[in-house]
Formats: structure tokens, C-alpha cells, sequence
């Protein structure tokens, strides 16, 4: 069964695919008739579910860690963290889907085996707006293991680079300047996190990309809740046969997994805590 977002803005349809056996994560996301996505044109890391995950629009980093993979905290059996954590590939239950004139809602809640041995459970909602173009994303994670954890997340936002010309830039103001051209930096692949949170608005932060060419010169505008989501991560990759740009709400910033615990910056839930983080995308 095929779960969809569509909303509508200047008459031109925003259509986002979400994939219930991935968490309900985003594949496809079509503005009039343009997938934005990277397909194909991504690099691997040798794990089969992030190389199904990273040609969509979204797919979510987490609970248990983020980035590339590190041993798990005092295991003798060699267990390791996976690249961008335990969430990714996990199917979601109980999906509901309600439309009417106005919006569209997609509820549905994920289980998660943790890398440590944990267990975690992520409620997903997506909103549609049918008329204004705006579609949101909410996310609670709560520990429903019987040990404490730190809790990390990312949200990489992926976008085919092939669509970009010397115009499309990234702009925000927790960016250095305000704004930056989308291939920022020399070499084939960069990386970079700033800090979000100092430049919120009303606790938001916003970074958009474009303008695009093949969305008539709109920008595709990202929004995300910065009390949990406080630094904002971009990655490119433009090596041989790769053509994506990732723009990544991120809890923590750029730093080794045992710094982040050790410094106090990831501290522990306890079992029955949760933790609540939110996104939002608009073409205009």
C-alpha cells in the first residue's frame, strides 16, 4: 500500500511519497511534475539500508547514533553503532491516513531495536496543507527500553545536484554570511555544521535551497525546531557518479560520539522518557 503527502501552492502540486517500510521516511518528492531527489546519483558506504534510504528526499538518523559507525559502549562481542544509527529500515505500524479539503495527516508508529540493546519507539505525524503548500513533520521518540541512553538525531534532506545551476545557493542566517552557493568549497565532497539555535526565530530555524531552475526559480524552504534539532549539518558529494546535496537537522554538532557523552552534550533519557523534534518543507 502507497502512503502520500500532496499539498498545493500557486496551483503547482508538492507531492512527497513516504515508505512505510522505512520508517516512513520520504522517497519521492515531486513539485509539478519534477522529482527533487537524487535517485541513483548517490555514493555507498557498504550498508544496504542507507543505500536504499539516501536516493529519497528523507530518511532519519537515530535514536541511538548518529553518523558513521563507532563500537557500542563497554560491548565485548565487537557490536558497533550502524552508519546513521538503529532507525533506518524499520517498518511502520498502526498507519492512519485522514484527507479533507483542507489537509492531509499520516500517523504511524515505528519500533525500534537499539544497536546497544535498547528499544525505542518513534510517533510519526505528517501534515499536508492543501492549500498553502505546507507540509510538516512531528516526531516523538520515547525510550521504552529498561536502561538509560543518549538520544541523537538527524534528518538528511537530500536533493539531485544535477538540478542546480551557478544561481541555486543555500540561504540562512546561521549560515556564514547569510547565504552560500550550493557547491561551497573546492573538491568534490564537503561537509560542514554551524550552529542553529542562536539565529532561530520563535525557536525555529530556516535554510532554503535555490533558486532551481526546474521549479520555475522557487526555492525549496526547510524549517526545523531548534530546542532539539539546535545545529544544522550540509553535505555535498560530487565524486564520480554522484550528484547530491544533504541538508541535515542535527541534535549534535560535528564531533566524535564518545566527546559528545564524555563533554555532557548528549546526556542520558531514562526508560519512559521522550524526546520530541519537528521539520517543515514549502516550495515557494
Amino acid at each position: 500500500m502507497t502512503f502520500a503527502l500532496t499539498a498545493s501552492t500557486e496551483g503547482k502540486a508538492f507531492h512527497l511519497e513516504l515508505t512505510p517500510q522505512s520508517a516512513l521516511d520520504v522517497g519521492a518528492a515531486v513539485f509539478h511534475g519534477v522529482d527533487i531527489t537524487p535517485g541513483t546519483a548517490i555514493p555507498s558506504d557498504g550498508d544496504s539500508r542507507i543505500d536504499k534510504a539516501l536516493p529519497g528526499f528523507l530518511f532519519t538518523c537515530g535514536p541511538d547514533h548518529i553518523r558513521h559507525p563507532v563500537p557500542v559502549e563497554g560491548a565485548t562481542d565487537g557490536r558497533r553503532y550502524p552508519l546513521h544509527g538503529s532507525l533506518s529500515s524499520h517498518p511502520a505500524r498502526d498507519i492512519q491516513i485522514e484527507a479533507d479539503e483542507g489537509e492531509v495527516v499520516c500517523e504511524g508508529h515505528v519500533d525500534v531495536a537499539l544497536a546497544h540493546g535498547g528499544t525505542a519507539a518513534l510517533s510519526r505525524r505528517w501534515r499536508a496543507d492543501r492549500l498553502t503548500g505546507h507540509i510538516t513533520l512531528d516526531d516523538l521518540v520515547t525510550n521504552t527500553g529498561e536502561t538509560s541512553w543518549p538520544p541523537f538525531a538527524m534528518y538528511h534532506i537530500n536533493f539531485g545536484t544535477g538540478l542546480f545551476d551557478g544561481d541555486t545557493r543555500l540561504t540562512g542566517a546561521m549560515l556564514p554570511g547569510g547565504s552560500v552557493p550550493w557547491r561551497f568549497e573546492d573538491g568534490d565532497m564537503r561537509i560542514f555544521c554551524v550552529p542553529a539555535a542562536e539565529t532561530a526565530v520563535h525557536g525555529w530555524a530556516e535554510i532554503s535551497v535555490g533558486p532551481i531552475a526546474a521549479l520555475s526559480g522557487r526555492s525549496v524552504h526547510i524549517r526545523f525546531r531548534t530546542d532539539t534539532l539546535p545545529w544544522l549539518q550540509v553535505w555535498r558529494n560530487q565524486s564520480a557518479g554522484c550528484a547530491v546535496l544533504g541538508i541535515e537537522p542535527v541534535s549534535h554538532r560535528l564531533a566524535a560520539r564518545e566527546e559528545l557523552i564524555a563533554s555532557g552534550e548528549a546526556p542520558d533519557f531514562a526508560p519512559g522518557e521522550s524526546v520530541g523534534y519537528a521539520l517543515s518543507f514549502e516550495v515557494r
